[in-house]
């Protein structure tokens, strides 16, 4: 994480030499006080007074002025580094395959985006500012306390021993807590996210009161493990000062015996008391510290552990070009199981889906239809066996380029803020009006679109709220069409679809893409029966291709599909 400190060089260099600036001018106001004292009111000599005095309001007002530099240039690069983070998270998490999605948790993935990175941003600005200092003022403060009066020192011989192992002692004590801390933040992202996209589901089961039990079990974990954390922390300080203070009494009390003796004059001890404020302020600061870096390591380590994940899928070194004169998608031997399973769930899968062609897949729940659809796009990549998009296995192809080739629409319909105009144009920017009309009447959603009285430019909620589940499903399949891709998937993309529409709609496709592979996953067997070929599958193989009459003829897991759905749907 270092690294991404590297082009705020400048900004960290003027924090160090400004704060060393700003360090010498308030240790030299000590000193100043002291010759007033010891020389200019012992002697009368109002001049001196006058002229030294001078010396410490100009003191005074260069440090206020490095103090305003010094923040400027800390907040700079603490929100310059915490933008950047950000910026590397999501660029990094964008190029994870779905199983990396799985392995971290989606809001796992956003409190490390956001609340993590916080963290990290605050602890930098506090370390530039106050970390950086401390230390410097306590050498400082320590070496000119010295040369006033070497054996009054020996008061700190006591205090800062006792100070630095209380530190050592809460900060070891405190990193755990601060771990387990961010966990359960995690937990109460996911709960709070959990219950309200699914709202409609608690209310509809009657379980709103199940789900706050739920999140006030994990509110009170949390509570209690930061009380926990703080209430170790709030020993600190209380400590600090009782030290401070003790310590303040005794450098009186033996100051006061060595002014007696006239080992040491009054100006000098009060520049030793304010020597020893420094010293034992600089501790107060470097503990605040002590106090954050625990929690920000915590942090950092969630942090990394993302940046630090490899991505399982990558472009090739030398990807090939695709043969357009065979524009098709073959499956060869393809085996692929999901990370940590015993068995595979798509096994020896060989077909072909040819251009102008559709290709249809069904089978029953479980049977590895969306997981086969989402190897084309390189969603995760064969374990056993090659898949071929224009001639090209898709592994030697860039993914800008296989994707730049699929128009995929998702089982689930998702949809983005905004307009139906910018939802359209996610699959082209360049779509013209015109053509998001075109798009819209063959995806059968242009009737309700002119039905808003602002058009395309009707504004959707976030994830289409304000749709029903067919508007967001025929405006996804016309934000595909917008692409004229070369390969069409529809992910059982009509199942909110009622038969008519779904007939209409399946109609217009065949009219719009007659120049394009496609490859239909479906449930309904209405929603297949014309398709060029279907493959049926069953338990992740594939246990007959054929068309329907030739599937319902001699295909027994075809026989019982249509069976289950009825003659209705048959008839449909």
């Amino acid at each position: 994480m270092l690294k991404q400190l590297k082009p705020y060089t400048f900004q960290i260099s003027m924090v160090f030499i400004l704060t060393l600036a700003g360090i010498i001018l308030e240790l030299l106001l000590p000193t100043l006080m002291a010759n007033v004292v010891d020389i200019g009111i012992i002697n009368g000599d109002m001049p001196y007074i006058l002229k030294t005095g001078g010396w410490m309001i100009v003191c005074a007002l260069a440090a206020v002025g490095v103090t305003i530099a010094v923040s400027y240039f800390a907040s700079k690069v603490a929100l310059g580094f915490g933008r950047d983070m950000r910026r590397s998270l999501f660029t990094h998490v964008e190029d994870f395959s779905l199983q990396a999605f799985d392995k971290i948790g989606t809001a796992s993935l956003i409190t490390r985006s956001t609340n993590d990175v916080k963290i990290v941003q605050d602890v930098l600005h506090m370390v530039l500012r106050m970390m950086t200092r401390a230390p410097l003022m306590l050498v400082g403060g320590i070496i000119l306390a010295i040369s006033r009066d070497p054996k009054l020192s020996l008061v700190f011989l006591g205090a800062l021993p006792l100070l630095t192992l209380l530190i050592i002692l809460i900060s070891r004590r405190a990193i755990p807590l601060f771990g387990a801390l961010q966990k359960k933040t995690d937990r109460l992202n996911l709960l709070v996210r959990e219950s309200l996209t699914g709202i409609r589901v608690v209310r509809a089961f009657n379980r709103v009161e199940y789900e706050k039990k739920r999140f006030n079990f994990a509110n009170e974990d949390f509570r209690d493990t930061g009380i926990k954390v703080n209430k170790m922390m709030a020993m600190l300080f209380p400590v600090m000062i009782i030290v401070m203070n003790f310590t303040n009494i005794a450098i009186v009390w033996f100051g006061a015996v060595r002014i007696d003796q006239g080992l040491m004059q009054v100006g000098n001890l009060m520049a030793f008391l304010q020597y020893a404020m420094m010293i034992l302020f600089s501790l107060i600061m470097l503990s605040m510290g002590f106090i954050m870096i625990p929690r920000a390591q915590a942090s950092v380590k969630r942090i990394n552990e993302v940046l630090q994940m490899e991505r399982d899928i990558n472009d090739p070194e030398n990807p090939k070009q695709a043969d357009q004169m065979q524009a098709d998608v073959v499956f060869e031997n393809v085996t692929f199981r999901y990370r940590g399973a015993e068995k595979p769930v798509l096994k020896n899968i060989t077909f072909q889906a040819k251009r102008g062609e559709t290709t249809a897949i069904i089978g029953s729940t479980g049977s590895g239809k969306s997981t086969l659809v989402k190897l084309i796009p390189r969603f995760y990549d064969v374990e056993e066996g090659a898949i071929l998009v224009d001639g090209v296995d898709v592994r030697k192809m860039t993914q800008k380029e296989l994707r730049q080739k699929i128009g995929y629409v998702p089982q689930k319909a998702t949809l983005f803020s905004g307009t139906i105009a910018e939802n359209l144009r996610y699959g082209r920017k360049s779509a013209t009006k015109e053509e998001m009309m075109n798009a819209l009447e063959t995806a059968q959603a242009s009737e309700f679109v002119r039905g808003k009285e602002e058009g395309i430019e009707a504004n959707i909620d976030q994830a289409g709220a304000n749709l029903s589940g067919g508007q967001k499903q025929r405006l996804a399949i016309a934000r595909a069409l917008i692409r004229k891709p070369e390969v069409y998937i529809f992910d059982d993309s009509f199942s909110a679809l009622d038969y008519k529409t779904d007939a209409r709609l399946r109609m217009a496709l065949k009219r719009e893409t007659g120049h394009s592979a496609i490859i239909i996953v479906a449930q309904r067997v209405s929603t297949v029966m014309d398709a060029d070929q279907i493959i049926v599958l069953d338990e992740g193989e594939i246990a007959g291709i054929g068309t329907h009459d030739e599937l319902l003829k001699e295909n027994r897991i075809y026989q019982e599909i249509v069976s289950s759905q009825g003659e209705e749907e048959e008839g449909a």
